[in-house]
């Protein structure tokens, strides 16, 4: 939970850097969290070449964790379908479009604010960043209660990148290769579920 507090705590900081302007402008307009998400990966890779027990969990991993990725698209989608109900002001369609993103709030806002304007766009951006927060902040509670491969549903397309490193403190080791492939199919879902509900 620390370690989870200290990552957001990081992220607010940064929130703030970049809202007063404390960064040089073209720091800014640089690529630099892509090369430290670059980084941030490398690192893990190396964690997971340097264990050759990784490998032998992929090899012995249940054919039916593969339904994951799955589980959570339908997981997602009919709980969007529920709040729909609930918001009158918004279209079912709407809501499946924000939900749509697991997490993945940069391409998913793009299309939401092409096809259905800044407002929306907006609101799926804050509903996809609020997703990785979650995952990032409630991982050892959702391993605690739910099992550990809540967080990993959790994260939604976030798993083989920016939540893997807490997914593989709290879910362990052995969740790794399932965190990235589930990752890799519901991040590749997103711009085809998002772009059909925008269009419906």
């Amino acid at each position: 939970m620390k370690g989870s507090i200290i990552i957001v705590s990081f992220f607010i900081l940064g929130a703030f850097f970049g809202l007063f302007n404390w960064f040089p402008e073209n720091l800014l307009n640089s690529n630099l969290s892509y090369y430290a998400l670059c980084g941030l990966m490398f690192c893990v890779g190396i964690s997971i070449g340097c264990n050759p027990q990784t490998l032998k969990n992929f090899r012995s991993l249940n054919p039916r964790l593969m339904l994951l990725p799955f589980m959570t698209i339908l997981g997602t989608l009919c709980g969007c379908a529920v709040i729909s109900l609930f918001m009158p002001g918004r279209s079912l369609f709407d809501c499946l479009a924000v939900g749509s993103g697991f997490g993945y709030y940069s391409l998913s806002s793009i299309f939401i604010t092409e096809y259905k304007g800044a407002e929306l766009g907006t609101i799926g951006l804050l509903s996809n960043i609020s997703r990785e927060i979650i995952a990032l902040l409630c991982a050892p509670l959702l391993v605690k209660y739910f099992g550990r491969l809540a967080p990993i549903s959790v994260g939604g397309a976030t798993t083989m990148d920016t939540t893997l490193p807490i997914i593989t403190r709290y879910s362990g080791q052995q969740f790794v290769i399932l965190s990235i492939f589930h990752g890799f199919l519901v991040d590749f879902s997103v711009p085809f579920l998002v772009t059909l509900f925008c269009s419906v």
